[in-house]
């Protein structure tokens, strides 16, 4: 059945905006984001900076992917499938590496 809506196919915008959301969700609990930047190693100041590049947006994701739960918890909020979330990983990490010398 068509609903008359056209799907708009994820692009670079969606899975940074995805990945927002992502970093958004573990800073809403101090046991999420602080084993986050454990073992990112990234300090608390240095998140806004961050957060502008695609490398750091994928390992937030990649973080996700990499707790089975996270990533359930994560994709119930944001009301997405989990396969999105790796979707939008391989976007951000395609075009990180599409930046690297």
């Amino acid at each position: 059945m068509q609903t008359g809506r056209t799907r708009t196919p994820p692009n670079q915008a969606w899975a940074e905006n995805l990945a927002v959301s992502a970093l958004t969700f573990l800073a809403q609990e101090p046991d999420r984001i602080g084993r986050f930047l454990a073992l990112t190693g990234i300090a608390p100041h240095d998140i806004r900076a961050a957060a502008g590049e695609p490398g750091f947006l994928a390992a937030v994701l990649q973080h996700l992917l990499d707790d089975e739960s996270l990533l359930l918890a994560f994709a119930g909020a944001a009301e997405v499938r989990p396969e999105a979330i790796a979707q939008a990983h391989g976007l951000l990490a395609g075009s990180r590496q599409a930046h690297e010398p």
